[in-house]
């Protein structure tokens, strides 16, 4: 079974049609300058403007639900590395929209067709102290999809439950310090991987936007 908008079946006609009532329509970006900018705004690069970027938040088809696809970035990239993330990067000049940036990045990253990915919608804007302004595009994945990670970006991929990460028990919140300032970092653990930071903080978005749609 897999996710479709002309076919739908089951549970995923279902969550389908939660996030459609849920996210930002694709012929609209959303505008603003990052639902978490506020909180932030200290820690961002004073002297370079925000670089636009897109991530692609992959929804695979599995017998016992939905499933996120992840990926863990490799040790030697200059932002993020070994971090766990969703598939994305800079938009650059030549993509179309944040769509055709988070569907680039993720062919290049691990090796995802366009035909093999059905974008739905945006979740809210995000802004990370790395000094990203970062569109989250979700989209279901073809369930017969293997990825092929490119090894100078992404060390390995992995899937987690979609169930688990809507459940507020498994999102926990941490405190650090950062450039001298007390600052509060969500994350969830699964079967080894720790997602925190950005990633966990789009997660959360996406369980906040399908609360508020119902």
């Amino acid at each position: 079974m897999t996710f479709s908008r002309a076919a739908p079946d089951g549970a995923d006609a279902s969550l389908i049609v939660r996030l459609d009532r849920a996210l930002h329509p694709l012929s609209r970006p959303p505008a603003g300058p990052g639902w978490n900018h506020a909180e932030v705004a200290e820690l961002l690069p004073a002297d370079a403007p925000l670089q636009p970027a897109a991530v692609l938040v992959g929804l695979v088809s599995r017998a016992d639900g939905a499933h996120v696809l992840l990926t863990r970035r490799t040790d030697v990239l200059r932002h993020h590395a070994g971090q766990v993330s969703f598939p994305g990067g800079r938009i650059e000049a030549t993509d179309t929209d944040p769509v055709a940036a988070a569907l680039r990045e993720a062919n290049e990253e691990i090796g995802l067709a366009l035909p093999q990915a059905q974008p739905l919608g945006y979740l809210d804007p995000l802004v990370t102290i790395s000094g990203f302004h970062v569109f989250p595009v979700v989209a279901t994945l073809a369930a017969d999809f293997v990825p092929r990670p490119d090894p100078s970006e992404v060390a390995a991929t992995f899937e987690v439950p979609l169930a688990f990460l809507l459940d507020p028990a498994n999102v926990r919140e941490r405190e650090i310090e950062w450039a001298g300032r007390p600052r509060h970092l969500l994350e969830f653990h699964h079967s080894g991987q720790r997602i925190w930071g950005a990633t966990a903080a789009m997660l959360v978005n996406l369980r906040t936007r399908l609360e508020q749609s119902h």
